[in-house]
């Protein structure tokens, strides 16, 4: 006789590992996607922070949205102490990382797969000019500082402020000469937290608006292809009815096949 309740235990019973298994691809797609990979980074220099910084010396600001002349810029974290101002700029990336100081684009390899990324000492100047801005003071009482979380390996050499991990530390506590005083630092502390922008979903979602809005005023006369951040090269046509005319091309191509019209 068929036994329908065991045919029926059978379907849940596989519904149910279904069910599990969607709910554990789904955790893996969201875990890499760019904004919580980013803020699991944050989430890891935090901890750093808090386990290796003595805090009675070195105030965090966490998360610091400034105005800036063009919109807004997001800073990851700030640390402020008597030794200066050390601004804090964090990577989660994988792979082999190829950059120089100097460089516009820095490179991610991961097996055959190459991709460009922006320079992130370029990047977090902006976020040094902004709190000098903001507090009206000097840049050489503000330090850059970039850690790359998520074990990626640095095939070039890279200089003392850009580090891995927790390394990030010794480049702080390398800084012993006394800047600013007490009453200094929290007057800082005081400015800083009260020009930030509020930390809410409204103020991420108009920061990403301006960034955006940013990225593409400057992608009309930029160098850059703003599908995979390589470099733009001019191209000519050479067979067509548009043969001899000139274009903007992806240099990785065929890998990408952007392109831009010269008058664009």
């Amino acid at each position: 006789m068929l036994d329908l309740s065991s045919i029926f235990n059978g379907v849940i019973h596989s519904l149910t590992e279904v069910w599990y298994f969607w709910i554990i691809v789904l955790i893996i797609f969201i875990a890499r996607t760019p904004l919580v990979k980013g803020v699991l980074g944050e989430v890891v220099v935090n901890k750093v922070i808090d386990f290796q910084l003595d805090k009675d010396i070195y105030h965090v600001l966490k998360n610091v949205t400034l105005r800036t002349k063009d919109g807004t810029t997001q800073i990851d974290h700030i640390v402020v102490s008597k030794f200066g101002i050390f601004v804090i700029e964090t990577k989660n990336m994988k792979g082999w990382i190829f950059g120089g100081e100097h460089q516009k684009m820095w490179t991610q390899k991961i097996y055959k797969k190459t991709s460009k990324f922006q320079n992130p000492l370029h990047q977090n100047y902006k976020h040094e000019k902004a709190i000098a801005n903001t507090l009206g003071i000097a840049d050489k009482k503000i330090f850059s500082v970039v850690v790359f979380i998520g074990g990626s390996t640095f095939k070039t050499d890279m200089p003392d402020n850009v580090s891995k991990d927790n390394q990030f530390i010794n480049y702080i506590l390398s800084k012993q000469i006394q800047i600013f005083t007490y009453e200094e630092v929290n007057k800082i502390i005081s400015i800083l937290g009260g020009e930030r922008l509020p930390n809410t979903l409204e103020t991420h979602k108009q920061h990403v608006k301006n960034v955006k809005a940013n990225r593409e005023e400057k992608q009309q006369s930029s160098d850059v292809c703003p599908k995979c951040n390589s470099e733009l090269v001019l191209r000519t046509v050479k067979k067509g009815e548009n043969i001899g005319n000139q274009f903007y091309g992806c240099s990785n191509f065929p890998r990408c096949k952007f392109t831009r019209q010269i008058n664009e």
